[in-house]
């Protein structure tokens, strides 16, 4: 039997997989096969050019597996790169508050510098109107505060914070101005940036205050008394 060019083109060479005679993956095996996909093309193509139907195809999975469980690539985007910030067990731990923020916010801004950053800007214009992508977005802004929350109690637990300031309306300050420095400048923030942030605007916000000389007291009058 004589086998024409077209199927002995297509016996020679394999086209791409049909995801459809592929084995089936649910639960977290597609989601994670979803969100390596996107994470592929953010870096290949950008967030501005990335589309969900690009992203199904690299995933080898259909649309609507991806439209089921988001409405937007807005959405898709930021739980894809929610996925691969470390987990709050993962946040630094150097032995001070003061270096735990420094090592937190130094990886914040190598995020930015990556993938994540592209994905902030194109977010944040996409989340005007859009209530969804907007409640996204905070979700991902509460689990920085949630980090920077775990350092202060444990600087609270060595001394080195007071309990007063365990609380997330100042944890969100330190994500917030690398966040603006970022949107404002085009960049991540400099190292020396980074430690004004923590040296002059953190620490002196958190850190519990001096014993002052009891009411009455002369200083140097204790010494006196020696």
């Amino acid at each position: 039997m004589t086998v024409t060019a077209d199927r002995a083109g297509s016996a020679g060479q394999e086209g791409p997989a049909d995801h459809r005679r592929a084995p089936r993956r649910r639960g977290e095996i597609l989601e994670r096969a979803i969100y390596d996909a996107t994470l592929a093309e953010l870096r290949e193509v950008g967030y501005l050019n990335l589309s969900m139907e690009r992203v199904a195809q690299r995933a080898r999975t259909g649309n609507a597996s991806l439209y089921r469980r988001w409405a937007s690539r807005a959405e898709l985007v930021i739980d894809a790169v929610s996925s691969i910030v470390p987990e709050l067990e993962e946040i630094p731990d150097t032995g001070s508050a003061r270096g735990d923020l420094l090592a937190l916010l130094r990886q914040a801004c190598a995020r930015q510098a990556g993938p994540a950053g592209e994905v902030m800007r194109g977010v944040i214009a996409e989340s005007l109107g859009n209530s969804r992508v907007h409640a996204a977005r905070a979700r991902l802004a509460d689990y920085r505060i949630a980090q920077v929350l775990a350092i202060l109690r444990r600087g609270a637990e060595r001394g080195e914070v007071r309990p007063g300031a365990v609380v997330p309306m100042v944890a969100a300050v330190a994500p917030m101005l690398v966040m603006g420095f970022f949107l404002i400048r085009g960049e991540p923030a400099t190292e020396e940036t980074l430690i004004e942030i923590v040296d002059q605007v953190m620490l002196p916000l958190v850190r519990v205050p001096a014993t002052a000389p009891a009411s009455g007291a002369r200083p140097g009058a204790a010494s006196e008394r020696r």
